[in-house]
């Protein structure tokens, strides 16, 4: 297949805002080019405006003027949290470009070309346009999920798309993270569809599926999940928390950033994301900071008891509100493979420490305003659940034989993490 020709590079863009419990966009403000940074300016209409927010304070405070990207940073982070990552780079190459497969240069397309191709209801309450005043939604046609399923592995595979299922996939191509994945709605619900990848060494869909299952067992706030079969192969369905339905078609959206975002970070720093710092954010800056820091406390204790070590800074995030954060619930909380027992966690833990282990999260609980005793009985409990509920969820996963295995043996409960644990933690090391 010929490539299609380059689109004309693009110099601006129009940030448009869905305010609180607004179910319509307005225009915020102006992104222009300057060299390789991408600079943003309020409206005047909508500084005027007595219900205008900051789209993200202290990044993107509500004044006149240009607003520079911070240090290390070529967009703010409040903006490139709407932006696609690389599954969505590659529909969109694959759309504009005719580029194919995971070694298509995503550099072929500058950042405001992502931004503008696309789709609309990407994750919070932003769209980018290119009028400040006629906002023209992109995408939302509604496609059977086997279309959607067939379309991402195409795609997936670096095949070529026919028109139709290029403009199914189109919908979602503004969702972060890597692996392939839809935007649907059943009428009562927005959720994201994520498919497997033929790159898979193990069936990451139904993993997923059973560590976010038994993450709600234990007791976490988690995005609601459900299992789906379509054309032979298993679908991971995820309840948006980003959308508030208001009526048939009628939808609120909830502003969102990352914790990416919030440390002033960009993909490249990443490795310096640390729970520690988080927790200083949120004893400042969140609602309900104690309750907070004990549910933050309980996903890195979950993550660890799954073999979940993918929890870098864009799997956190809060709810912006204009003045105060609030933390989502959990998502992406996806089983790895490991070839060795020791693992480490994408974030730092404590200090320098990142080890997959129990026993640093014990040393990280007085950050969490949890004392020993405490964090080593939430531990404990989480630990219980998950085994009192293994037998249910992993049912429901239809899980063959040899892929409980692997998940009993290797990835949940790995005896790694119990290294340096405390004996009543060792002692529940086996059943």
């Amino acid at each position: 297949m010929t490539s299609s020709p380059r689109p004309a590079p693009r110099s601006e863009a129009y940030v448009w805002i869905w305010l609180p419990g607004a179910v319509d966009p307005i225009v915020a403000g102006r992104l222009a080019r300057d060299g390789d940074r991408l600079i943003f300016n309020y409206g005047q209409s909508y500084l005027a405006r007595p219900d205008a927010i900051a789209i993200y304070e202290p990044e993107l405070p509500l004044q006149r003027g240009a607003l520079v990207p911070g240090p290390g940073l070529a967009l703010a982070g409040c903006l490139r949290d709407g932006a696609p990552d690389a599954w969505g780079r590659r529909v969109i190459l694959n759309r504009l470009l005719g580029l194919h497969g995971k070694g298509a240069n995503v550099e072929a397309l500058h950042e405001l070309t992502y931004l503008l191709e696309s789709g609309s209801d990407r994750i919070g309450a932003l769209d980018f346009q290119a009028s400040p005043t006629a906002y023209v939604r992109r995408g939302g046609r509604a496609t059977p999920l086997q279309d959607l399923l067939h379309a991402a592995e195409k795609v997936d595979r670096g095949t070529p798309l026919a028109p139709q299922l290029d403009q199914a996939l189109f919908h979602g191509s503004s969702l972060g993270g890597a692996r392939p994945k839809a935007i649907i709605d059943d009428g009562h619900h927005k959720l994201i569809a994520k498919f497997s990848s033929s790159s898979d060494t193990h069936d990451v869909v139904k993993a997923e599926f059973v560590a976010m299952r038994l993450a709600a067992h234990v007791g976490l706030d988690v995005a609601p999940v459900r299992l789906e079969r379509v054309a032979g192969k298993d679908v991971l369905l995820v309840e948006r928390f980003d959308r508030v339905r208001v009526d048939d078609g009628v939808w609120k959206r909830k502003a969102m950033v990352s914790a990416l975002t919030l440390f002033g970070l960009d993909e490249m720093m990443a490795r310096y994301a640390s729970y520690a710092e988080l927790t200083e954010i949120i004893r400042h800056r969140f609602t309900r900071p104690r309750e907070t820091l004990h549910e933050l406390f309980g996903r890195l204790v979950f993550n660890i008891l799954c073999g979940n070590t993918d929890d870098h800074a864009r799997n956190h995030a809060a709810f912006w509100d204009g003045e105060r954060l609030t933390l989502t619930p959990a998502y992406d909380i996806c089983p790895q493979n490991r070839s060795g027992n020791e693992a480490s966690q994408a974030m730092l833990i404590v200090g320098e420490d990142r080890m997959s282990k129990l026993s640093t999260c014990l040393d990280a609980a007085p950050s969490f305003q949890l004392d020993a005793a405490s964090a080593e009985a939430l531990i404990a409990r989480q630990i219980r659940s998950l085994r009192a509920a293994w037998d249910e969820v992993t049912a429901e996963a239809r899980l063959s034989p040899i892929e409980r295995a692997l998940l009993e043996q290797r990835i949940f409960l790995n005896p790694f993490i119990f290294e340096g644990a405390p004996p009543r933690l060792q002692a529940l090391q086996e059943k």
